[in-house]
């Protein structure tokens, strides 16, 4: 096997950062891994500059950036997700006779890679391969809310790397903290109107074994057609599949997960 110890190293970094969950210290990565703190720190430039490295200047702490969930969320949008997910989904749908999707995250947006519509139900612009910022989502919003709030920090470390759309979304880190805690306290997210005016959307996260989450189901509605008492049966609903899709992708009930 051929040594290459600067390759080896590099994904050394991203293993603790992963495995620690909260960003670090460049001389606590450098004690943990054994190697000189010179070497470390061009290791974290290095992979800083690639995006997969974000510094917390503010803290003197490096976290994962957004090229690590980027490829993180390459695994999950390959064909094993889609074919698992998609009876589920179906399932969705008879259930609720609304639309239903899943998302993976990419970086600070949600990807859609399944999207199956009720008849009759809304044309959304969720469609498979669409990309929309993930703090403006139910999807987006129920799974960065299953990430360590570290994670978080480092995908969108100050008020420029949020998104609004028509004055709507978080416009500060302060106010998604508040958003996410409130999604964790539900224990589903919800978005009403922000991507499109009248309807509405539940989602629940896709945990894996460790709790880390690698998709989002959602079911999306117009607002004026769902009676009182249809959103419990609509979250009950979501949260099922995704306990679903959690079982055919890991082999056992997504595990709960508090912070």
């Amino acid at each position: 096997m051929v040594n290459v110890p600067g390759a080896a190293h590099a994904l050394d970094v991203l293993e603790l950062l992963a495995r620690r969950g909260e960003p670090l210290p460049a001389a606590t990565v450098a004690r943990e891994l054994g190697l000189p703190r010179s070497s470390t720190y061009h290791l974290l430039g290095v992979l800083r500059d690639r995006g997969y490295v974000s510094h917390l200047e503010g803290e003197r702490r490096y976290g994962l950036g957004v090229a690590a969930y980027e490829l993180g969320s390459a695994y999950g949008r390959q064909a094993p997700l889609q074919r698992m997910a998609r009876a589920t989904l179906n399932r969705l749908v008879d259930t609720t006779a609304h639309n239903a999707h899943l998302a993976v995250l990419h970086g600070r947006d949600v990807l859609y890679v399944i999207e199956q519509r009720a008849p009759r139900g809304p044309v959304l612009v969720s469609d498979v391969g669409i990309r929309l910022p993930a703090t403006l989502t139910a999807t987006g919003l129920a799974m960065l809310a299953a990430l360590p709030a570290g994670q978080v920090r480092a995908i969108f470390p100050h008020a420029e790397s949020l998104v609004q759309r028509d004055g709507r979304g978080p416009t500060t880190t302060t106010q998604l903290r508040s958003l996410l805690q409130s999604v964790r306290a539900r224990g589903y997210a919800v978005e009403d109107g922000q991507i499109t005016a009248g309807l509405k959307s539940v989602a629940v996260a896709v945990l894996d074994h460790s709790g880390h989450p690698v998709a989002a189901v959602a079911v999306t509605f117009r607002v004026e057609i769902v009676d009182e008492g249809e959103p419990d049966r609509l979250v009950a609903a979501v949260r099922q599949a995704a306990d679903d899709v959690s079982v055919r992708l890991h082999g056992h009930a997504r595990p709960s997960r508090t912070r």
